[in-house]
């Protein structure tokens, strides 16, 4: 569904773009001759000369716009962009259910989600989401591709289909990169969640920007450094398995309770997945040195925004309880379990599923 559009796609702006094009033809502009040669299926077999001579209308320049960015013709572009409108405002979270499981109404009673064109924002309490999304309206069910920019999920994609009838708007996406839903529920295991959103206000919010994703500093690695190979040690067979979340704290805010129930850290030989409300957050190999106190433990993630980077971090056990500081990735190994504001440390106490 790759679309060659500006941002928050303005159907008056693209007929002015139409109108320039046309005009910019009839004064003999060779960037026009080339832009209908090349996205006009009348011109394309005409040579510069034979364009310039012709007489065009604004249906064909509309058309070679259209297909300039990515649309069958006009009439698609058009009602792209009128679905986009039809999309905009703020919208409350009503229903939330992942992998089969319906999610407790006041785990998202404090969320809400604006739209403003192709930009979108999620604010919660445990983060904000920002992105852009895109839309195939010539499709049944229609499709929509979500790109995180910033927020914990940056650098991810969910894609999906949506049904929208008046200020309701029903959502089916997949959180793990797998093909797209057909149908608007869910299964234990399908790796995907629907929702319900109701449109609270019809007003464009303000500030929405898509976000801007965050340079974690020098070029991500091809493949991981030394000691990212599995081997066998004790330490690392404990660590093995399915835990959930007793507490996580990022940058000085704690993760709430309704959003830390839903927290798991998956772990098989020195792959790791840690995941909250059923969206993987970290996907990366451990590397642990136990001659360290506290022990060190490595993150080389595998996705995401992060991909290829090595986060550091350290490791002790609270009884039963794995307990972790990790920094972002290229600040330093952090030297006390703590996550104060500013320090884009993650601090999270994990316990085994029994």
């Amino acid at each position: 569904m790759s679309k060659n559009l500006p941002a928050r796609p303005n159907l008056d702006h693209l007929r002015r773009q139409a109108k320039a094009l046309l005009a910019a033809l009839a004064a003999g502009d060779e960037t026009a001759v080339a832009t209908l040669r090349e996205h006009l299926p009348v011109a394309q077999r005409m040579t510069a000369a034979e364009v310039r001579a012709s007489t065009f209308r604004l249906a064909d320049a509309q058309s070679a716009i259209a297909r300039q960015t990515g649309f069958a013709g006009w009439p698609h572009l058009a009602r792209h962009v009128e679905w986009l409108r039809a999309l905009e405002g703020t919208w409350s979270i009503e229903r939330l259910e992942i992998e089969g499981a319906a999610l407790p109404p006041g785990a998202f009673a404090a969320s809400r989600i604006l739209i403003d064109g192709d930009r979108f924002r999620t604010e919660s309490p445990e983060a904000d989401y920002e992105g852009i999304f895109n839309i195939d309206v010539e499709t049944q069910p229609h499709a929509i591709d979500i790109e995180f920019v910033a927020g914990p999920e940056a650098g991810n994609w969910n894609h999906g289909i949506f049904l929208l009838e008046g200020d309701q708007l029903d959502l089916c996406l997949d959180l793990n990169g797998k093909p797209r839903p057909r149908t608007f529920h869910t299964t234990p295991g399908s790796g995907h969640a629907c929702e319900r959103l109701r449109r609270v206000s019809t007003n464009r919010p303000e500030s929405v920007t898509g976000g801007t994703a965050p340079q974690p500093g020098p070029s991500p690695l091809a493949a991981p450094p030394a000691g990212f190979e599995f081997i066998v040690s004790p330490l690392l067979a404990r660590l093995q398995g399915t835990w959930s979340a007793v507490e996580v704290i990022r940058d000085g805010d704690a993760l709430p309770a309704m959003m830390l129930r839903t927290g798991a850290r998956a772990a098989t030989k020195n792959e790791i997945k840690i995941s909250f409300g059923g969206r993987i957050m970290i996907h990366a190999l451990v590397r642990l040195d136990e001659t360290q106190d506290p022990v060190a433990v490595d993150y080389f993630n595998l996705d995401g925004l992060a991909k290829g980077f090595v986060q550091l971090g350290i490791l002790r056990w609270e009884g039963a309880v794995a307990c972790f500081c990790m920094a972002s990735p290229g600040q330093v190994r952090p030297a006390e379990f703590t996550s104060p504001a500013g320090s884009g440390r993650t601090l999270s106490r994990w316990k085994p599923q029994r």
